[in-house]
């Protein structure tokens, strides 16, 4: 029996997006809607670990005739079609850090002045390098998120059955992410919001808590806000991240949902209660300057990354100020009492996102 639940566990983790591969089209930029992603990498081009960061610039093209939160690749021996599948239609390489920052800053002087900020992706476990693009791609534009956008691709397996492996990953990258950290944060002329999905929240975490104990405050000061989507880490060992790093960047603001069967199913592996991402209780954060937004009620399938696919929920996020603040570190005026709260939270607040919110 438990080997049953465990192959059910990685089974149900295998669906945190779906298959896929890069396809270069450059005829895909007069078609869809491209999207500039700056990739930081520790991983080969066949997915394998690789000591040190590469960079690059990719250019994404969002296809015309797709549902939001929907991502569609080429099928196998198909000719890709711009109209419906996701493509790269242009991919740069650096030769060195100082060519990506570069870059970064003549990206972010062209944005108008309000909106200078990075926002930098980290995805969760069992992600080609592919997916994880094409996902922060697809998050970018359906939910029309502000700022400069950098994807650290870490060296998943991008297997089902490799969830041991991931997380070994995680912990070989966390110098890595560091290092795109510095980076991202030195060339924004803004502030650098810092978003990870699943197992990547614990990359994240994990980075952050080693930056702090090695005392490199000017790095987290210029953090303008931490996302952390559907977390797949144990709460006890975030409740010890957090008082490592001492000063959490805000507003930090974590989505869960107790209908998430990916983290419950994790949950009843390691013998838990709950993974944070799937807290629905705010006290076992009580004493943490951190938002809840619990997003169960718009969970389909294995619900482990509904911000990201719901299209109803993708609709309200898009549209709600309240929350869309969270991704701009330009949060002077007209900002509501949610926000404030999780700017000012010296203790954790809670919201629930319904259908009717």
């Amino acid at each position: 029996m438990p080997g049953r639940i465990l192959v059910s566990l990685f089974l149900l983790l295998a669906a945190c997006a779906p298959r896929g591969e890069i396809t270069i089209a450059p005829e895909a930029a007069r078609v869809g809607h491209v999207e500039r992603i700056y990739v930081a990498t520790n991983r080969t081009p066949d997915g394998r670990r690789q000591e040190g960061v590469s960079f690059g610039r990719v250019d994404v093209s969002i296809p015309p005739e797709r549902k939001p939160g929907s991502i569609t690749f080429p099928k196998k021996g198909a000719k890709a079609d711009p109209q419906r599948d996701f493509l790269v239609s242009e991919y740069a390489r650096f030769a060195r850090p100082a060519d990506l920052r570069a870059d970064l800053r003549h990206a972010i002087a062209a944005r108008p002045v309000g909106d200078r900020d990075i926002v930098l992706f980290v995805h969760g476990y069992n992600n080609t390098f592919a997916e994880g693009l094409y996902r922060f791609a697809q998050i970018k534009h359906d939910l029309s998120l502000p700022g400069v956008p950098v994807h650290f691709a870490w060296p998943s397996r991008g297997q089902p059955l490799a969830y041991a492996a991931d997380r070994d990953s995680v912990l070989f990258s966390r110098n890595g992410l560091e290092r795109s950290i510095e980076i991202a944060t030195e060339a924004s002329g803004g502030k650098a919001i810092l978003v990870a999905h699943s197992m990547g929240a614990l990359l994240l975490m994990e980075s952050l808590r080693q930056m702090a104990i090695a005392g490199k405050h000017d790095t987290l000061d210029r953090i303008g806000g931490v996302v952390l989507l559907s977390p797949d880490i144990d709460v006890d060992v975030f409740r010890t991240q957090a008082h490592a790093i001492g000063k959490l960047p805000q507003p930090f603001v974590i989505f869960t949902s107790g209908r998430d069967r990916a983290l419950n199913l994790s949950a009843l592996i390691a013998a838990e209660p709950v993974r944070l991402g799937s807290v629905t209780d705010a006290n076992l954060v009580a004493d943490l300057p951190v938002m809840l937004v619990d997003v169960g009620a718009f969970s389909t399938g294995t619900g482990h990354f509904n911000v990201a696919t719901s299209p109803t929920l993708l609709r309200i996020l898009s549209q709600a100020q309240e929350l869309n603040s969270v991704f701009s570190s330009d949060v002077g005026g007209g900002v509501g009492p949610l926000t404030r709260a999780a700017l000012h939270a010296e203790r954790a607040a809670q919201i629930v996102i319904s259908p009717a919110f």
